[in-house]
């Protein structure tokens, strides 16, 4: 990542819906998911995508997630059944996270994040 966004703003998009969890499919490519990273300057900036809303294939994801973790010998979660309600509830939606940290880092030249924040991990 440190290579992404040189020279100029990058945009990553159509990941692996392997690596999108929460994220919509995309109706033509199945394998892939609606979600996009912008770097810059070699820093994450932004992290966006829509919003799967259909609590069956979230269901189906979660379930997988947990074979995957027992079989890695990982923690086993409850799944979220109020989430998967909620869901059905939900209008087609989208989001992005900025980071408003890696933000400053940007504007203010920063080599670590500890740089910019009000109380850095010594």
């Amino acid at each position: 990542e440190p290579r992404l966004g040189l020279p100029k703003p990058t945009i990553l998009y159509d990941y692996p819906a392997s690596m999108a969890a929460l994220a919509r499919r995309k109706a033509d490519h199945p394998a892939w998911a609606e979600r996009f990273e912008l770097y810059a300057a070699g820093l994450e900036l932004a992290n966006a995508f829509s919003e799967l809303t259909d609590p069956g294939e979230q269901r189906k994801r979660f379930e997988s997630e947990q074979r995957l973790r027992a079989v890695l010998g990982r923690p086993l979660y409850p799944i979220d059944e109020e989430l998967l309600a909620a869901l059905s509830r939900m209008p087609p939606s989208a989001g992005i996270a900025l980071g408003v940290d890696r933000l400053a880092m940007l504007f203010c030249d920063a080599a670590t994040i500890g740089e910019v924040v009000a109380f850095p991990e010594e």
